[in-house]
């Protein structure tokens, strides 16, 4: 169903055409003053590339998560995925004169973020620094494939029934793997061009929801022992349960923390760090600091002018320290990563 149009309008902001189309009405000229300042910034700094910006600020990205499915170009966790996100970055890497960027309201209202302008110019800041800082590294990520130990391509295969743990843990490798390397370098550049305490504001944010959700997880632990105690589920099958539920819900934090790190902002990351040392991890198993450790000091030393070869050796790395753990529990992770030289096209 299309949404009618409720605002559109034209701004020049430091010279570059900014665009705006959207199906809500309140709330609109947040966003927009949050995009202002996140162009003017970055074209103060000599890091722009475009000329010209078309912001989408729509009740939801349902529609925008069908255009990608027909098109093959969905990132790990599919149309789902999509949907959740505040904010998403749609460019051509074969003409990056301009960009469409796409703010979901509901997730953005539900989040938290709506109302608050440090967290907009952190989100926009962030999804502009996808395009701004592709390097050699980013550009080979986008070639990496998981694929089963029989060959075929890990793909996006979730339903509307239960999901099997290996597509999930499948799903989580695709992210630390193949898509990490684009996250890593958009944080950082967006800490380093200028919005370093909107991110840390942002992942404050983060870290607190992180402490607040590992406080429910003494409910799920009680319904599975339920399920174990009565005989529906084996004593192992539990306890694979739940270890992938802790990776798919923490281990990506490295993502947020590890920029700043690399970024020269130890301090900041070690604040964040903090609320996970004190209030996340202890209350996970013992192995979700160790395996958050080791991603982060592999995520440290990603470099920026890797070769294709060079970033599948590195992402095995990661692969292997997930695979092993999930090994340890019972579950094996049958999954590869593999190369291709696949033509590269447009990214969100």
């Amino acid at each position: 169903m299309t949404r009618a149009v409720k605002h559109f309008d034209l701004h020049q902001v430091a010279g570059i055409e900014l665009r705006v189309v959207s199906d809500v009405e309140d709330g609109v000229l947040g966003v927009i003053d949050a995009e202002d300042c996140v162009v003017r910034r970055y074209v103060e700094r000599g890091l722009w590339r475009h000329s010209w910006v078309d912001l989408f600020i729509l009740q939801d990205l349902q529609s925008l998560a069908q255009q990608l499915a027909e098109v093959g170009d969905l990132p790990p966790g599919g149309s789902q995925a999509v949907d959740r996100r505040p904010v998403m970055n749609a460019y051509d890497l074969a003409d990056l004169s301009g960009c469409h960027v796409f703010v979901n309201r509901r997730v953005m209202v539900e989040e938290g973020y709506w109302s608050d302008p440090a967290a907009l110019r952190a989100l926009l800041a962030h999804e502009h620094a996808h395009p701004l800082s592709e390097n050699q590294t980013t550009r080979a990520s986008r070639r990496l494939r998981l694929v089963t130990a029989t060959g075929r391509e890990e793909a996006e295969n979730t339903t509307s029934g239960s999901v099997s743990l290996f597509t999930l843990a499948g799903l989580l490798a695709d992210k630390l793997c193949c898509y990490a390397p684009r996250e890593i370098f958009a944080n950082e550049f967006a800490i380093t061009g200028g919005f370093a305490e909107d991110l840390f504001h942002l992942d404050q944010r983060v870290m607190a929801a992180a402490a607040r959700g590992v406080l429910a997880r003494g409910e799920l632990v009680r319904h599975v022992e339920t399920e174990v105690t009565e005989g529906r589920l084996s004593a192992a099958k539990a306890e694979q349960m739940l270890l992938v539920g802790d990776l798919r819900g923490y281990l990506d934090l490295a993502l947020e923390t590890v920029p700043f790190h690399r970024a020269g902002r130890s301090d900041q990351a070690a604040m964040l760090e903090q609320v996970l040392f004190e209030h996340v991890f202890p209350r996970l198993g013992p192995e979700l600091e160790g395996i958050y450790r080791a991603v982060c000091g592999l995520y440290a030393e990603l470099g920026p002018d890797l070769t294709g070869p060079a970033l599948a050796s590195w992402g095995r790395r990661v692969l292997e320290l997930l695979a092993g753990l999930l090994q340890e529990r019972g579950l094996e992770l049958a999954l590869s990563l593999d190369y291709s030289e696949d033509e590269e096209g447009r990214d969100a």
